[in-house]
């Protein structure tokens, strides 16, 4: 299939430029399970700087490094709180309660913001008969809320609020770059408040694959330990690793490029008859359509953008995600936004 599309389905689709394949090929590299790779050693050195965390480790996915920052925190029979929309309770297929024995507390929030009041409301109280609640885990940007950013502010109150019930704080920060980026706060300012933080390379940074988790040296050493456990410790990835070092250096600033194509979209699509789109939830790379007004079904709105060199994906009954990314310039948004005035404004065209 020779046919070029736009692809919006997620930044997860970019693929590496001629520059990144160039530094994977140049890597030195060595066991990383004993712990003589130099360029993983490099990754994560430079990854727990940024976070101003002691130490950092390399995992191949996101959904494995929050995994396996909730198997080190926590202990079977625990609850872990968290927002209904999270990425860690709807996308990581029951990992908390398969592979770390834990029971999830989902909160319903605000474009995927939790309050430090709805959290106090749901702490559990010591006693026998229920589990405790020993950990919260919040997403910073919100994928299903559209990319929304984590205000910092609330963020710190909660950590004031549930600290002296010695309740440790995960931040899933797949895309913690692009609420820095947008924000202009500091990656270390938002991770000064949280125990551990993942962070993806392979979303808006541009890498093919890996996330990093970070925190201080004990917690590092068990989630060692438990990443071997669930079968990532990997051996001559610094192949991987230089692909992540390119994309910090090199694609972390340009991610405004993507904020901005992303409002050129949003302000395109809101202007189309008989769709929505949340204007201001459209904080950072993420733009969800709400095409309930239109009466046509998901599927056949994603056929027919699909037939006019578009790609999309379904994100509820009514909506449609699209994701900026590197691999898409200010003209495909363009392109994309006449794919879709044609697919909404002539529904019966062939």
């Amino acid at each position: 299939m020779n046919q070029k599309f736009i692809d919006l389905r997620s930044d997860t689709v970019t693929k590496p430029s001629k520059a990144m394949r160039q530094a994977i090929a140049e890597a030195e590299v060595g066991d990383d399970v004993f712990e003589d790779d130099p360029t993983v050693k490099k990754l994560e050195e430079m990854v727990a700087e940024l976070l101003g965390k002691q130490k950092a480790l390399f995992l191949p996915s996101g959904t494995m490094a929050n995994e396996v920052a909730i198997k080190s925190q926590t202990k079977s029979g625990d609850e872990v709180m968290l927002e209904e929309d999270s990425h860690i309770y709807n996308y990581e297929v029951g990992a908390p309660s398969v592979l770390c024995g834990v029971q999830l507390h989902a909160i319903k929030g605000k474009r995927g913001v939790l309050t430090a009041p709805q959290i106090m409301d749901h702490i559990r109280p010591e006693d026998i008969h229920i589990p405790q609640t020993t950990l919260i885990c919040l997403e910073n940007t919100h994928n299903r809320a559209g990319g929304t950013i984590f205000p910092i502010e609330e963020i710190k109150k909660i950590r004031e609020t549930t600290k002296p019930f010695g309740i440790k704080m995960h931040l899933d920060g797949a895309r913690l770059w692009n609420a820095t980026i947008a924000t202009g706060i500091p990656l270390d300012q938002y991770a000064r408040h949280f125990d551990s933080v993942s962070v993806c390379l392979s979303k808006g940074l541009g890498a093919p694959i890996g996330s990093v988790i970070c925190g201080n040296s004990d917690f590092i050493r068990i989630a060692r330990r438990n990443r071997k456990m669930f079968g990532g410790g990997m051996r001559q990835v610094g192949i991987i690793a230089a692909a992540g070092i390119y994309a910090i250096e090199n694609n972390f600033n340009r991610l405004v490029e993507d904020h901005r194509n992303a409002k050129v979209l949003a302000q395109g699509l809101s202007k189309i008859p008989k769709i929505s789109v949340d204007l201001e939830s459209v904080q950072t790379n993420i733009v969800v359509i709400e095409i309930k007004e239109s009466g046509m079904e998901v599927a056949d709105v994603l056929e027919k953008l699909k037939e006019k060199g578009v790609l999309a994906v379904p994100f509820g009954k009514n909506r449609i995600r699209c994701v900026t990314h590197l691999d898409v310039n200010l003209d495909d948004i363009y392109q994309a936004l006449e794919a879709f005035k044609r697919v909404f404004e002539n529904p019966k065209e062939d």
